[in-house]
């Protein structure tokens, strides 16, 4: 009876051991959870969104590594990011920090904000006002849908029209292998317009791509306050793809 007990909690151990190795692994090279704790992508992630993010989607670095152990330089397999994505990247001013935003500029181009408009190479992208978005609130922002040069629309929004602190902003020159990441709620962002905060990204930082949310709570419901959990659910938003 001895051995089939001591097998027993050695199988046990084992069948851990096996099940921690493939999260690390599912976790390293296909998909990581990420939560949204700001409101810098509002509308297209709220506070309390819980998403899913590919790691294989551009490739590995260092900070594809549980605690982005520095084992290589710069980017294997790196080839698939496209202007208009929801990226993760670490914050390049410390290289720990998780942030997601939508990647606008590419090596090589030159940036603007002018009057809340954006400018890409000298081009004004062309932006269309719908209706307002009105948050869990009830207040009221004034929203956009904007196109960028290679097709791909988005929702932004304006919580002080044009004349935010970032809406008049100088020209940034994306330097080679580093990128140009923007909020979608435009006034409420710290991201590459901020160059002493976030500056630009570079192609190392890069985490992965924003690709669906598997659950979302308004944050209504604390841990201790069970009788509410289901009623601070966001059950629309699962499995919306992120856009």
């Amino acid at each position: 009876m001895a051995r089939k007990t001591s097998g027993g909690i050695g199988e046990t151990i084992r069948t851990v051991v096996y099940a921690v190795l493939i999260a690390i692994l599912i976790r390293t090279f296909a998909y990581e959870p990420f939560n949204i704790p700001s409101g810098s992508m509002v509308p297209t992630l709220l506070i309390g969104d819980y998403l899913f993010v590919s790691k294989f989607s551009y490739g590995y670095s260092r900070y594809s590594l549980p605690f982005s152990l520095p084992l290589f330089t710069g980017r294997l397999f790196g080839d698939g990011l496209e202007r208009g994505d929801v990226a993760v990247f670490k914050l390049p001013s410390d290289g720990k920090t998780d942030y997601i935003k939508r990647i606008i500029g590419l090596p090589g181009d030159r940036i603007q904000v002018i009057n809340g408009v954006l400018h890409i190479n000298g081009v004004a992208v062309q932006r269309r006002q719908i209706e307002d978005y009105v948050d869990e609130h009830g207040i009221a922002f004034t929203q956009y849908v904007e196109t960028l040069p290679n097709g791909v629309e988005h929702r932004i929004i304006e919580a002080q029209g044009d004349e935010g602190g970032l809406d008049n902003t100088e020209v940034y020159v994306v330097p080679a292998d580093h990128y140009f990441a923007m909020g979608d709620n435009r006034d409420n962002s710290r991201d590459s317009r901020v160059q002493d905060g976030v500056g630009f990204v570079p192609a190392e930082n890069l985490v992965g791509r924003a690709e669906f949310l598997f659950f979302s709570t308004d944050g209504t419901a604390g841990w201790l306050e069970p009788w509410k959990w289901f009623g601070a659910i966001r059950y629309g938003r699962f499995f919306n793809a992120v856009n």
